[in-house]
């Protein structure tokens, strides 16, 4: 049995695990992420690959790191969470470890897993994937391969125009999903409402203590699934613009599944319902064609510990 690391690297945690050549994660390691400090958390790397290497014979190491990755899969070019610019992260892992490393953005190495391991394991050519947690990612597979761009940074899904004019999101445009799709957008919706309708609210607003500014994703899924109106209409307005935003990717790429990850889809059909339902309004003219499922991500929290071990096998 070959086995192979998977690191998944955010602006809070350094998570590793050994996994095989079935995506099964056998034994796992976190540390917290120093991410001020480029040298100490590259220091973390290489000690979660260093005790989980211990007394197993591994074949590579995967790095899923939260940043914009170049095409050689060698430098995190940016990371907005980390202390990394230009960092030639491979070279350094690969020469203290002894291992080949590949590097792989966050985003992609999650879609990856989820198309060889978990909600898409049955499609053989295609899947888009889109991540709703504080923003939105994403990852596309055309062809049975990542697709990368030309400089390594493509499938940046949370910046897809939505709404011209709109919010102004921290890329510097107005109006990208990640604005209208994201735990944030559910946050700002549902505390919006809280303020307008507190009478409506009430369950929300007694879990923030009376406060509308203190609500937060997950009392906004508690409520909802206690029948908050005020929550559940948060849900549906991401929903909608979450539909409309997949109805176009199914348009422009005509994937065999879509796949709805990250922390979000913990609410279950308050979230999943309105979505399936402002794509199949978006997409009406096509319903004599084929068009693909919607399906929420299966593997949660160890998608990328997985996808970038999957990745390292074909280095």
């Amino acid at each position: 049995m070959t086995l192979t690391i998977g690191v998944d690297v955010g602006g809070t945690k350094v998570a590793g695990g050994v996994v095989d050549g079935a995506g099964r994660v056998l034994v796992q390691v976190r540390r917290d992420t120093p991410a001020e400090d480029v040298g100490k958390t590259r220091d973390v790397i290489i000690e979660v690959v260093g005790e989980l290497a211990n007394g197993r014979t591994i074949e590579a190491v995967g790095i899923g790191a939260a940043g914009w990755i170049n095409a050689g899969r060698s430098t995190v070019l940016f990371a907005p969470n980390l202390a990394w610019r230009n960092e030639p992260l491979r070279d350094y892992v690969s020469a203290a470890v002894n291992l080949p490393v590949i590097v792989e953005n966050d985003g992609n190495v999650a879609a990856w897993a989820e198309f060889r391991h978990g909600a898409a394991r049955d499609a053989d050519d295609s899947m888009v994937m889109l991540t709703i947690g504080t923003g939105v990612g994403g990852g596309i597979v055309l062809g049975g391969e990542l697709v990368r761009g030309a400089n390594g940074i493509a499938g940046e899904l949370g910046h897809m125009l939505t709404v011209p004019d709109g919010h102004r999101c921290g890329c510097g445009r107005l109006g990208c999903i990640e604005q209208y799709a994201s735990g944030s957008a559910l946050v700002r919706f549902a505390r919006a409402s809280a303020r307008q309708e507190p009478h409506r609210a009430g369950a929300l607003l007694e879990l923030a203590d009376g406060e509308a500014e203190a609500i937060t994703g997950p009392m906004v899924t508690a409520a909802a699934k206690g029948g908050d109106p005020v929550s559940a209409e948060a849900f549906a307005q991401v929903g909608r613009w979450l539909g409309a935003s997949l109805a176009d990717l199914a348009q422009i790429l005509d994937p065999q599944v879509l796949i709805v990850g990250g922390g979000v889809i913990d609410a279950g059909d308050l979230l999943m319902g309105p979505t399936r339902r402002s794509f199949t309004e978006a997409l009406a003219q096509r319903s004599r064609l084929p068009v693909a499922e919607i399906r929420s991500a299966e593997l949660g929290n160890t998608a990328g510990v997985i996808g970038a071990a999957d990745l390292a096998r074909r280095i």
